[in-house]
């Protein structure tokens, strides 16, 4: 996921987020992506207050009602650990094209 910056003016008010796969490549249509994500936001709930109110996972981007008290931090946390595991998960499945997709439009 292409990483940014949100800026939450009113935490822990719930916020519409969108988040997207580098170039729109579509990764989420494996489950075994889909359930890092579930798996990075079910984190954050145990770990850090975020409040999860509805989501939306389509197959290149992924919309989010949600609300924490460092919405903005949550969200850099969810992103970097997702894109990492998403990586590991391409590495150990052999999916050299999309590694090499993701290399070259991180360079770009």
């Amino acid at each position: 996921m292409t990483r940014s910056r949100y800026r939450v003016l009113q935490n822990p008010s719930p916020h519409f987020l969108t988040a997207t796969i580098n170039q729109w490549l579509p990764l989420f249509t494996r489950p075994a992506t889909v359930n890092i994500v579930l798996d990075s936001w079910r984190f954050l709930q145990r770990e850090s207050g975020f409040q999860l109110y509805g989501y939306v996972i389509l197959e290149n981007h992924l919309h989010l009602i949600a609300a924490s008290p460092d919405l903005s931090r949550d969200m850099q946390r969810f992103k970097a650990y997702t894109a990492k595991q998403i990586i590991c998960h391409l590495q150990q499945s052999g999916s050299v094209r999309v590694l090499e997709l993701l290399a070259l439009f991180q360079r770009s």
